[in-house]
């Protein structure tokens, strides 16, 4: 039986599931213009939250040789029409109550599908910022890019799909990407466990 972490946000209920630290193991698989790129790794992925209503994510990966790749962070949160009391932008405080206050309130979230929309933001050192939007439901995540930022040093990235979910305890995921001049195509997965 699933319990709901302590002091979880009222809006993070439907992200609930993925709440927890993940380790575990998967595999790169992606080909290139000029090679196929197969890699075996391990990674650690966190969500945590305390009293604002999204989620904070980081993924650490490392290879078998123990070369750490590059940190993910990003924050994952509802998707729903802002309101006064949302804090932002910047460091403005929000003002008054907040619209979602019961279980009621937050099903009119649900979308046509009987899910909940989504929003992530994932940031990578290498210059690369993505703003994803999909949807959760039930224990499975859907997201596609809606924007991909790069710095002028960063390599080409044009866009993304990942796929999150609950299956017989584990976090399993899957991460498409367009790169490199290529189109979208199959780019890692793995299998995570909870700590």
């Amino acid at each position: 039986m699933f319990v709901l972490p302590e002091g979880l946000p009222l809006e993070l209920t439907p992200l609930a599931f993925l709440v927890g630290k993940w380790s575990g193991s998967g595999v790169i698989s992606y080909q290139a213009k000029t090679q196929k790129i197969e890699q075996e790794f391990t990674q650690t992925v966190e969500f945590s939250y305390d009293e604002q209503p999204y989620l904070g994510y980081v993924a650490k990966t490392t290879l078998p040789d123990g070369t750490p790749l590059p940190t993910e962070v990003g924050f994952w949160r509802l998707s729903k029409s802002p309101e006064a009391a949302d804090h932002g932008p910047g460091l403005l405080p929000g003002t008054g109550q907040k619209q979602i206050t019961s279980r009621e309130q937050l099903e009119t979230l649900r979308n046509a599908t009987g899910g909940f929309d989504i929003e992530a933001s994932m940031l990578h050192p290498s210059g690369i910022s993505e703003l994803y939007v999909g949807q959760i439901k039930d224990a499975r995540v859907d997201l596609s890019t809606d924007a991909v930022m790069r710095s002028t040093s960063a390599k080409e990235y044009i866009a993304a799909t990942r796929m999150f979910g609950l299956v017989e305890g584990a976090l399993l995921w899957a991460w498409d990407i367009s790169a490199l001049g290529n189109p979208l195509a199959s780019h890692a997965s793995a299998r995570l466990e909870r700590d």
